[in-house]
Protein backbone atom coordinates (compact mmCIF):
# COMPACT_ATOMS: atom_id res chain seq x y z
CA UNK A 1 0.00 0.00 0.00
CA UNK A 2 1.28 3.14 -1.04
CA UNK A 3 0.74 6.28 1.15
CA UNK A 4 -0.77 9.50 -0.15
CA UNK A 5 0.97 13.02 -0.24
CA UNK A 6 0.64 14.33 3.72
CA UNK A 7 -1.71 16.72 4.34
CA UNK A 8 -0.43 20.67 4.42
CA UNK A 9 0.79 21.50 8.09
CA UNK A 10 -1.50 24.12 9.65
CA UNK A 11 -0.12 27.51 9.57
CA UNK A 12 1.60 29.06 12.56
CA UNK A 13 -1.15 30.38 14.89
CA UNK A 14 -0.22 33.29 17.96
CA UNK A 15 -0.05 31.75 21.40
CA UNK A 16 -2.94 31.62 24.13
CA UNK A 17 -0.84 34.23 26.23
CA UNK A 18 0.47 36.25 23.70
CA UNK A 19 2.39 39.47 24.43
CA UNK A 20 3.45 40.68 21.11
CA UNK A 21 1.24 44.06 22.02
CA UNK A 22 1.27 45.38 25.12
CA UNK A 23 -2.01 47.45 24.60
CA UNK A 24 -4.00 44.48 23.43
CA UNK A 25 -2.34 42.33 26.29
CA UNK A 26 -3.30 44.42 28.84
CA UNK A 27 -7.22 44.91 27.37
CA UNK A 28 -7.43 40.87 27.12
CA UNK A 29 -6.07 40.51 31.05
CA UNK A 30 -8.66 42.97 31.56
CA UNK A 31 -11.69 41.02 29.71
CA UNK A 32 -10.79 37.92 31.84
CA UNK A 33 -10.99 39.70 34.81
CA UNK A 34 -14.32 40.60 33.92
CA UNK A 35 -15.35 38.01 31.75
CA UNK A 36 -13.35 34.94 32.72
CA UNK A 37 -16.03 32.41 31.18
CA UNK A 38 -14.98 34.34 27.73
CA UNK A 39 -12.56 32.89 25.63
CA UNK A 40 -10.26 36.02 26.19
CA UNK A 41 -7.26 34.98 23.69
CA UNK A 42 -6.11 35.20 20.48
CA UNK A 43 -8.66 34.12 17.93
CA UNK A 44 -7.33 31.08 15.73
CA UNK A 45 -7.84 30.95 12.19
CA UNK A 46 -11.48 28.87 11.48
CA UNK A 47 -11.53 25.80 8.16
CA UNK A 48 -9.25 24.25 6.57
CA UNK A 49 -6.47 23.96 5.73
CA UNK A 50 -6.77 22.65 2.40
CA UNK A 51 -9.49 25.42 1.57
CA UNK A 52 -9.50 27.56 -2.12
CA UNK A 53 -10.84 30.34 -0.40
CA UNK A 54 -9.62 32.63 2.37
CA UNK A 55 -11.47 35.22 3.86
CA UNK A 56 -9.42 37.75 5.65
CA UNK A 57 -11.69 39.79 8.30
CA UNK A 58 -10.49 43.01 10.46
CA UNK A 59 -10.01 41.47 14.27
CA UNK A 60 -12.05 39.65 17.05
CA UNK A 61 -15.16 41.67 18.47
CA UNK A 62 -15.54 42.46 22.13
CA UNK A 63 -18.27 40.12 22.85
CA UNK A 64 -18.41 38.41 18.94
CA UNK A 65 -14.60 36.19 18.53
CA UNK A 66 -13.72 37.40 21.91
CA UNK A 67 -16.20 35.71 23.49
CA UNK A 68 -16.37 32.60 21.29
CA UNK A 69 -13.18 31.96 20.23
CA UNK A 70 -14.09 31.89 16.57
CA UNK A 71 -13.71 34.33 14.28
CA UNK A 72 -17.01 36.07 13.22
CA UNK A 73 -19.20 34.22 15.84
CA UNK A 74 -21.57 35.90 18.36
CA UNK A 75 -21.87 39.46 16.63
CA UNK A 76 -23.79 40.83 13.18
CA UNK A 77 -21.39 40.67 11.26
CA UNK A 78 -21.22 36.87 11.29
CA UNK A 79 -24.79 36.81 10.51
CA UNK A 80 -24.34 37.79 6.91
CA UNK A 81 -20.84 36.20 6.50
CA UNK A 82 -22.21 32.89 7.38
CA UNK A 83 -25.38 32.69 5.90
CA UNK A 84 -23.58 34.22 2.82
CA UNK A 85 -20.59 31.48 2.85
CA UNK A 86 -23.56 28.46 3.68
CA UNK A 87 -25.40 30.02 0.38
CA UNK A 88 -22.01 29.87 -1.87
CA UNK A 89 -21.37 26.12 -0.74
CA UNK A 90 -18.30 26.86 1.19
CA UNK A 91 -19.66 26.10 4.31
CA UNK A 92 -22.64 23.68 5.67
CA UNK A 93 -24.72 23.01 8.47
CA UNK A 94 -26.16 26.19 11.11
CA UNK A 95 -24.90 29.05 12.17
CA UNK A 96 -26.00 29.53 15.67
CA UNK A 97 -23.47 32.28 16.87
CA UNK A 98 -21.43 29.93 18.89
CA UNK A 99 -18.62 28.38 18.58
CA UNK A 100 -20.26 24.67 18.79
CA UNK A 101 -23.24 25.15 16.96
CA UNK A 102 -22.15 22.79 13.99
CA UNK A 103 -21.11 25.38 11.26
CA UNK A 104 -18.13 23.29 9.00
CA UNK A 105 -16.29 25.49 6.58
CA UNK A 106 -15.83 22.88 3.26
CA UNK A 107 -13.85 25.06 1.17
CA UNK A 108 -12.83 28.32 3.14
CA UNK A 109 -10.98 29.26 5.81
CA UNK A 110 -11.41 32.36 7.62
CA UNK A 111 -8.81 34.78 9.55
CA UNK A 112 -8.06 38.43 10.93
CA UNK A 113 -5.52 40.45 10.26
CA UNK A 114 -5.62 41.42 14.39
CA UNK A 115 -5.77 37.95 16.48
CA UNK A 116 -6.29 39.88 19.81
CA UNK A 117 -9.64 42.18 20.41
CA UNK A 118 -8.84 45.67 19.99
CA UNK A 119 -10.23 48.63 22.15
CA UNK A 120 -12.92 50.25 20.80
CA UNK A 121 -12.43 47.68 17.55
CA UNK A 122 -9.08 49.80 16.36
CA UNK A 123 -5.88 48.40 16.29
CA UNK A 124 -3.00 50.73 15.83
CA UNK A 125 -0.91 50.45 12.76
CA UNK A 126 1.67 48.90 14.97
CA UNK A 127 -0.26 46.41 16.01
CA UNK A 128 -1.30 45.63 12.53
CA UNK A 129 2.04 45.13 11.43
CA UNK A 130 3.02 43.21 14.89
CA UNK A 131 0.45 40.70 14.23
CA UNK A 132 1.13 40.81 10.00
CA UNK A 133 3.53 37.44 10.56
CA UNK A 134 0.69 35.35 11.45
CA UNK A 135 -1.74 36.70 8.65
CA UNK A 136 1.38 35.84 6.31
CA UNK A 137 2.05 32.44 6.86
CA UNK A 138 -1.76 31.95 6.28
CA UNK A 139 -1.15 33.81 2.83
CA UNK A 140 2.12 32.03 1.90
CA UNK A 141 1.82 28.34 3.74
CA UNK A 142 -1.97 27.83 1.87
CA UNK A 143 -1.25 26.15 -1.23
CA UNK A 144 -5.09 25.68 -2.36
CA UNK A 145 -5.88 29.46 -1.72
CA UNK A 146 -7.00 30.68 -5.10
CA UNK A 147 -9.07 33.71 -4.20
CA UNK A 148 -8.88 35.66 -1.44
CA UNK A 149 -11.59 37.97 -0.06
CA UNK A 150 -10.51 40.83 2.41
CA UNK A 151 -13.17 42.66 4.61
CA UNK A 152 -12.79 45.95 4.36
CA UNK A 153 -9.84 48.71 3.70
CA UNK A 154 -7.24 47.46 6.97
CA UNK A 155 -7.49 43.67 6.04
CA UNK A 156 -6.78 44.76 2.20
CA UNK A 157 -3.96 46.83 3.13
CA UNK A 158 -2.82 43.64 5.38
CA UNK A 159 -3.08 41.21 2.64
CA UNK A 160 -1.05 43.25 -0.07
CA UNK A 161 1.53 44.04 2.88
CA UNK A 162 2.07 40.61 3.66
CA UNK A 163 2.39 39.29 -0.07
CA UNK A 164 4.84 42.15 -0.22
CA UNK A 165 2.89 43.97 -2.68
CA UNK A 166 2.62 47.74 -3.27
CA UNK A 167 -0.75 49.49 -2.13
CA UNK A 168 -0.87 51.92 -4.83
CA UNK A 169 -0.59 49.27 -7.54
CA UNK A 170 -3.93 47.47 -5.26
CA UNK A 171 -6.28 50.17 -3.92
CA UNK A 172 -9.19 49.09 -2.23
CA UNK A 173 -12.64 49.44 -3.46
CA UNK A 174 -15.62 47.32 -2.74
CA UNK A 175 -15.86 44.98 -5.50
CA UNK A 176 -12.91 45.62 -6.43
CA UNK A 177 -10.72 42.33 -8.11
CA UNK A 178 -6.95 42.35 -8.37
CA UNK A 179 -4.69 39.47 -10.09
CA UNK A 180 -1.64 38.55 -7.99
CA UNK A 181 1.60 37.37 -9.05
CA UNK A 182 1.33 34.12 -7.78
CA UNK A 183 -1.94 33.74 -9.76
CA UNK A 184 -3.91 34.00 -7.37
CA UNK A 185 -7.10 36.45 -7.07
CA UNK A 186 -7.87 39.22 -4.09
CA UNK A 187 -10.99 40.17 -3.92
CA UNK A 188 -12.44 43.22 -1.46
CA UNK A 189 -15.90 44.04 0.06
CA UNK A 190 -16.82 46.61 2.40
CA UNK A 191 -16.46 44.65 5.94
CA UNK A 192 -19.56 43.39 6.79
CA UNK A 193 -19.88 44.97 10.40
CA UNK A 194 -23.09 46.05 11.91
CA UNK A 195 -22.43 49.94 11.06
CA UNK A 196 -21.94 49.10 7.50
CA UNK A 197 -25.26 47.21 6.72
CA UNK A 198 -27.00 49.96 9.50
CA UNK A 199 -26.10 52.66 6.96
CA UNK A 200 -26.85 50.40 3.86
CA UNK A 201 -22.95 50.70 2.91
CA UNK A 202 -23.47 47.25 2.40
CA UNK A 203 -26.39 45.42 1.79
CA UNK A 204 -26.67 41.64 1.34
CA UNK A 205 -26.98 41.68 -1.89
CA UNK A 206 -24.05 43.26 -2.32
CA UNK A 207 -22.18 41.13 -0.11
CA UNK A 208 -23.29 38.33 -1.96
CA UNK A 209 -22.32 39.62 -5.41
CA UNK A 210 -18.35 39.47 -3.66
CA UNK A 211 -18.70 36.33 -2.28
CA UNK A 212 -20.33 34.44 -5.65
CA UNK A 213 -17.53 36.65 -7.82
CA UNK A 214 -14.80 34.66 -5.18
CA UNK A 215 -16.45 30.92 -5.52
CA UNK A 216 -16.92 31.39 -9.45
CA UNK A 217 -13.12 32.49 -9.55
CA UNK A 218 -12.03 29.56 -7.18
CA UNK A 219 -14.22 26.93 -9.19
CA UNK A 220 -12.90 28.44 -12.10
CA UNK A 221 -9.29 27.93 -11.40
CA UNK A 222 -8.86 25.15 -9.02
CA UNK A 223 -7.04 23.01 -10.84
CA UNK A 224 -4.30 25.51 -11.59
CA UNK A 225 -1.09 25.05 -10.32
CA UNK A 226 1.01 27.93 -8.87
CA UNK A 227 3.45 29.19 -10.31
CA UNK A 228 6.58 28.42 -8.28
Amino acid sequence: MVDGPAPPAAPRQPPPDCALCPRLAAFRAANVAAHADWFNAPVPAFGPVGARLLVVGLAPGLRGANRTGRPFTGDVAGVLLYETLIAAGVAEGPYAERADDGLTLTDCRIVNAVRCVPPENKPTPAEIRTCRPFLEGELEGLDAVRAILALGKVAHDAVVRGLGLRLAAHPFGHGARHPLPDGRTLFDSYHCSRYNQNTGRLTPSMFREVVAACVRAVGDRHDAARPG
